[in-house]
């Protein structure tokens, strides 16, 4: 997998913590730098440790899936970008549930619950063989801190306006890939 597809593939993962970033900012009077920061490194650190985790899990078990495992990485992508497309196109307002705390608890469990997902890609890396690993959990957890971070400040100036645009944007990012994971291994795509 090569760079291009790795950043978008970070980006696609972000789009979760970056919504909820937004959501953070729209509950603050002030984005402080702190906020940002806070929410960069939360969200950015669990985002690079997920999917890490995931690989190596996904590396025990490869060698028995190697006849398939370009479908299950296909579906594990398909599944996870078809739920941010139905939760942006939804209508439901994430933000109704967020405020202002940054405290360690509950930046944990947001943490956790935007991440998730990116053990599940993790996994799929694992089976797509030919990826750095090291490289992409960078590429994953830098631009999830950068657009959490940024989400912050944005969602403090403009509002919820980009929260379903970036879940929408996300989830077809995340098909596209796994799509072309399993085209490449089909032979289909060179």
């Amino acid at each position: 997998m090569g760079i291009a597809e790795l950043l978008l593939l970070a980006v696609g993962l972000s789009m979760d913590a970056f919504a909820v970033s937004v959501c953070k900012g729209l509950s603050m009077k002030k984005a402080t730098a702190r906020a940002q920061l806070t929410c960069g490194a939360w969200f950015g650190g669990f985002q690079a440790l997920m999917p890490l985790l995931g690989f190596f899990l996904g590396t025990l078990f490869a060698d028995a899936i190697e006849a398939f495992d370009h479908w299950v990485a296909f579906g594990l992508l398909a599944i996870i970008g078809i739920n941010m497309i139905r939760e942006a196109l939804s209508g439901d307002e994430e933000c109704d549930d967020c405020d202002a705390d940054l405290s360690v608890k509950t930046m944990f469990v947001m943490a956790v619950a935007t991440s998730i997902d990116a053990m599940a890609v993790g996994i799929s890396l694992a089976m797509a063989g030919d990826v750095n690993i090291l490289w992409a959990v960078f590429l994953i957890g830098v631009t999830t801190f950068a657009l959490s971070a940024a989400g912050v400040r944005i969602g403090n100036l403009f509002g919820s306006r980009f929260e379903s645009k970036a879940q929408l944007c996300g989830g077809v990012i995340l098909i596209l890939l796994g799509l072309k994971i399993l085209l490449e291994h089909l032979g289909i795509l060179a």
